[in-house]
């Protein structure tokens, strides 16, 4: 059966539906999403909750733990990770690839509103949660700069309009804030004077919640009119409230202003953000896992305009960062790779068929089944990232080799003397089970990475599956269109041009040597299969010492840092130090721009993100990086671990190095000092691993106060009271709210600035003694209000009071009318300086320290893998504490171990497709033997260019599993039809063989390799990403060439000697012609 001889009869029926196939590919192109990589982001959502005021440690005791015990029991969490800061804790949950992430996010809620009962009361506001990765870097980051406006009211105009705006962005996932506060009125309280007049701090916080409550007031309403019922409210600034009335002593009104400062200023005065060197707010934009990042930033931009519109005029808007910059130009990069590499292929078709007539066929082969390949990615739903135009481009030398072999044999047959139209059936009929087996074949060594699982599995199921598609056009077009158009365009001999004539002559001269090389292996054939064997051994040799690496490390364009100053440094001194470090790295050529923030949990730290030039205007990132180091590293006291901004993120967890490694332990003392034991190990190694760095925060600076409950309990003073007292003094407490038409904003209350720089401002505090008689009766009179008008005479002790833990406070009484007897904290305490947690982290709900490092230029990841575990293992640490690698550093170790694995099932593939076309247990193994080459090949140029054998790498091995065996199935399959239908001698049979199919078999592997070599020379955005790949297909297929052309017909007679003497079964199929034969042989 001819199957290509119905479409070489109707030229025209095939003719249209090939242009039908390229104009879909044409119109899918322009359809489908663009990404840098193919869907692979976890399920990642982040819960936060906020206590302002609290210790690291109370966070993570009372807030944190709670909520882990909680979000621990939701189904499908593969890593739960938390950092509790000074009232904060963030809680990040990732789950299996397979959950969806809106279910998870319903399971979260619920798991938070299960907490609510076990959280402290103190706890204002319910925990949130977000759909986003906080260890990713933001897709977009916006500046906001104002040369009249403080920091403050840039962030109240972002706060109101942008961010609400920015969030409704479909597949936006967080938009974080930073660099400032809301506005607020700041209560400034003189504690020295509150103890003159005896008011309690507890005093002014009730009397100033009372004065800014928002409370209904009820509706007049009589025959037939109504009239809403409104009252003076305190207002929206400080102006408005130092006047209120805090308490009345000897017969006058004792005010806010007399007791204290009242300013208008930030909630949090202890934060900064810097956009090249000027007073910012920066606004980060986190994607929701699994959204498409260039989607979102084009919707994004969209919505600048009307922004920008929203804000006061007076407010500049910038785009600070845009990571789409470089997924762009990486992608037109590889667009002009995958151009380049067609070009490449069709030079090669011309040079050996020596007709651009001929070459014409392959080149339209190659376009219609590239086209058709990206329509059915589209109808798939896959987007056009690095892997699948990497795929498309190494397809390219994939999809020709049908077209070579079907063109070559018409055109031997043509050259022989037959008419073309003849010569198209007779050529297509007898390759076209060589045809089909060179597909199915390579298809074979795709179905092991498409049915893997995990994230490798996702990660190159796209790749996978757009090979396999590119591969079954190609199988169609080559024996479709492609033997219609040599049945038209074919004419036989023309005339020779000077490098058509120079072509020949070099195959010519090529095949010459050849032959006299192949028949000395044919005498020699013990010396081959020594070759062969030592292939074999230097193979599991070069993979086991070629240095081990996950992903490579791309050049994004971007840079992002952590800030790591001293723990109890001041606030003044890292703001000093934060604007050297953001002048320093604004300075570099390099760098485009530069944000930078500190302050909020962030005690002693902060973040910096770099946007870098274009990459032809700039050295690589780590060169920039290392540029910068020396001249960071003189500005004392802080550390900036600067690390590139990677596409593929794993993990959720954020640190201020790229690979992590987690130690856990049930003891947090034990963990804290196993913790810096290995840190310290790790950092006498630089040459393997730098940036060396653990995400424990214990040298923090505390003050101690130690309350004698005995003399408390003497004085009536509860434990409450002077938790109360030191919160309102110096926890920048929120004691009201202020409502405006579009936002709420906080009346904060703390010690003047003077009364709480150092521990010795705690001798400043004064706590009231056991309140009066009267308060300790639940006396219904009210009292007056704050915004009462007070008569002349001044109201009776009995008319009310307030005081710490009183019943008064819970009566509603606002407003102290007799003076407190008040004693100093020191009567009941003493205070002693010390360290402790700036921040505490837990993993899976244990206490975990964070170890993470970057590598030096050359280092691999499994060199560093194996030091960490060398050192761990030399430091002899308690039993109870264990480590495990965290995020990319995780995938690697899961990922090293499946890789020969992976390997093994794609030989395993393809030996069962190859044994189910050729019946055969036997010939299979002939073209499996062609492997080894390859793999020293690819193992070789990949050490010679200091590569690393990485997961790109790997699918290089893959692909070039499935290229090579093509020789032989082609030297094969001709082989067993010269031995059938010729009656020839096995080593006559294979020698014609192996001479007849050398022009094809030269032409398509020069062809891939060709192909490959664009991503091998790796230029331009994102060339790093694609070098491996090319690297290794490019080395094996120019080694597998030498070496397999005398290999296999060596291991074909060997086997074939083998199967006569040993076959029974094979060889009474040999002998009655049972095994397949090639369409139009006869047995």
């Amino acid at each position: 059966m001819n199957i290509s001889a119905p479409f070489i009869r109707r030229p025209v029926g095939t003719i249209l539906l090939t242009i039908g196939l390229m104009l879909a590919g044409v119109g899918a192109f322009f359809m489908l999403p663009v990404a840098p990589l193919p869907q692979v982001d976890f399920p990642t959502i982040m819960v936060q909750a906020n206590l302002p005021g609290a210790s690291p440690s109370t966070m993570a005791s009372s807030v944190a733990a709670p909520l882990e015990r909680h979000l621990g029991t939701i189904a499908g969490v593969s890593e739960m990770t938390s950092r509790s800061g000074v009232g904060s804790s963030s809680i990040v949950l990732q789950f299996d690839l397979s959950r969806d992430i809106d279910g998870a996010a319903r399971d979260v809620q619920a798991a938070i509103n299960a907490s609510r009962a076990d959280l402290p009361a103190t706890l204002r506001t319910n925990p949130s949660y977000r759909k986003a990765n906080p260890a990713e870097a933001p897709i977009l980051i916006l500046a906001l700069t104002s040369p009249t406006r403080s920091p403050s009211e840039i962030y109240d105009a972002v706060s109101t309009v942008v961010q609400q705006k920015l969030l409704q962005v479909q597949g936006v996932g967080n938009v974080e804030l930073g660099g400032a506060a809301l506005p607020s009125v700041r209560i400034e309280v003189n504690p020295l004077a509150l103890s003159r007049y005896g008011i309690a701090l507890e005093d002014v916080r009730t009397a100033l919640q009372s004065e800014s409550a928002n409370r209904p007031r009820g509706i007049l309403d009589a025959k037939g009119f109504s009239w809403q019922i409104y009252s003076n409210q305190a207002g929206l600034h400080a102006a408005d409230y130092r006047g209120t009335v805090i308490a009345w002593r000897n017969g006058a009104a004792v005010r806010l202003s007399d007791i204290a400062d009242v300013v208008d200023g930030p909630e949090d005065i202890r934060t900064m953000g810097l956009f090249n060197g000027k007073r910012a707010v920066p606004v980060l934009i986190s994607r929701q896992p699994g959204a498409n990042i260039v989607q979102v930033v084009d919707s994004l931009k969209a919505q600048l305009p009307a922004l920008r519109a929203a804000v006061p005029p007076d407010i500049h808007l910038d785009v600070a960062s845009d990571r789409t910059l470089t997924i762009r130009a990486s992608l037109r990069e590889v667009e002009v790779t995958l151009l380049i590499a067609t070009l490449l292929v069709v030079l090669v078709v011309s040079l050996f068929l020596r007709s651009w007539r001929a070459t014409l066929i392959p080149a339209a082969a190659v376009v219609a089944s590239l086209l058709g390949t990206i329509a059915v990615m589209y109808l798939a739903g896959f987007s056009l990232d690095n892997l699948s135009l990497m795929a498309l481009t190494v397809a390219t030398g994939f999809v020709v080799d049908d077209a070579i072999v079907v063109v070559e044999n018409i055109s031997r047959h043509i050259e022989a003397g037959m008419k073309p139209l003849a010569a198209a059936f007779a050529g297509a009929r007898e390759v076209g089970f060589t045809v089909l087996s060179i597909s199915l074949s390579l298809i074979a060594v795709f179905v092991p990475l498409i049915f893997m699982g995990g994230l490798v599995g996702r990660l190159f199921r796209e790749f996978a599956l757009t090979m396999s598609i590119a591969v079954m056009i190609s199988l169609v077009v080559s024996l479709t269109t492609t033997p219609m158009l040599a049945s038209r365009v074919l004419l036989g001999e023309e005339s020779e041009g000077r490098v058509m004539r120079w072509a020949r002559q070099s195959f010519d001269w090529a095949q010459a040597r050849y032959a006299v090389a192949l028949d000395w292996a044919l005498l020699h054939r013990g010396a081959v299969l020594i070759l062969l064997t030592g292939t074999v051994v230097l193979n599991i040799y070069l993979i086991a010492i070629a240095p081990k690496g996950f992903f490579p490390q791309q050049d994004t364009g971007g840079l992002m840092g952590g800030l790591r100053a001293d723990q109890s440094i001041s606030f003044t001194d890292m703001q000093n130090k934060l604007t050297r470090i953001v002048h320093i790295v604004k300075g570099d050529p390099a760098v485009a721009t530069v944000v930078a923030f500190t302050g909020g949990s962030r005690a002693g730290g902060g973040f910096m993100f770099a946007t870098l030039k274009p990459r032809n205007q700039r050295p690589p990132v780590q060169a920039v990086i290392a540029r910068l180091r020396p001249k960071l590293a003189r500005v004392s006291g802080v550390s900036l671990f600067l690390n590139p901004v990677q596409d593929l993120q794993v993990g959720g967890r954020s640190s201020n190095s790229t690979y992590q490694y987690v130690l856990k332990a049930d003891d947090p003392d034990v963990l804290k000092a196993a913790g810096q034991k290995l840190v310290d190990a790790l950092k006498q190694h630089p040459d393997t691993v730098t940036d060396v760095d653990i995400d424990q925060q214990d040298a923090g600076a505390d003050a101690f106060v130690e309350v004698n409950r005995d003399a408390a309990a003497r004085l009536g003073v509860t434990m409450q009271a002077v938790d109360a007292a030191l919160y309102d003094a110096f926890g920048q407490r929120q004691v009201a709210n202020i409502y405006s038409g579009l936002n709420q904003y906080h009346v904060v209350m703390e010690a003047a600035r003077q009364f709480n720089g150092s521990p010795a401002s705690l001798a400043n505090i004064y706590l009231p003694l056991n309140p009066p008689a009267n308060n300790a009766s639940n006396n219904p009179t009210p009292t007056p209000s704050a915004s009462a008008t007070p008569t002349a005479a001044a109201p009776t002790a009995s008319t009310g009071g307030t005081g710490a833990g009183g019943s008064a406070v819970a009566a509603g009484n606002a407003v102290s009318t007799s003076a407190r007897t008040m004693t100093p904290l020191s009567a009941i305490a003493r205070w002693s300086t010390g360290s402790t947690n700036a921040s505490v982290s837990h993993s899976d709900g244990e206490p975990s320290a964070t170890v993470s490092f970057n590598l030096p230029a050359g280092v691999s990841l499994g060199q560093a893998a194996q030091l960490i575990a060398q050192v761990q293992a030399s430091l002899a640490l308690p039993a109870t504490v264990h480590g495990e690698f965290g995020g990319t550093a995780k995938v690697f170790a899961q990922s090293t171990g499946s890789m020969p694995l992976l390997i093994l099932a794609a030989l395993l593939a393809i030996y069962i497709v190859l044994g189910i076309l050729y019946e055969s247990a036997i010939h299979p193994l002939t073209a499996l033997s062609t492997l080894p080459s390859a793999g020293v090949g690819a193992m070789i140029a990949l050490i010679v260019t200091g590569g690393q054998f990485d997961i790109i790498a790997l699918i290089g091995i893959i692909l070039l599993i499935g290229i090579v065996k093509k020789n032989a199935i082609m030297i094969i399959d001709f082989a067993l039809e010269a031995e059938r239908g010729e009656g020839l001698d096995p080593v006559a049979a294979v020698r014609e063989a192996s001479l007849l199919r050398f022009r094809p078999i030269l032409m398509t592997t020069l062809a891939a390799a060709l192909g490959a070599l664009p991503l091998a020379i790796g230029f331009g955005d994102g060339a790093e990403l694609r070098r491996p790949l090319g690297i290794a297909i490019f080395g094996g297929l120019i080694a597998s060439q030498f070496i397999t052309l005398l290999t296999t017909p060596v291991v074909y007679l060997a086997l074939d000697r083998f199967r006569r003497r040993h076959g029974a079964a094979e060889r009474g199929l040999a002998r009655h012609g049972d095994l397949p034969l090639a369409p139009g042989a006869t047995a």
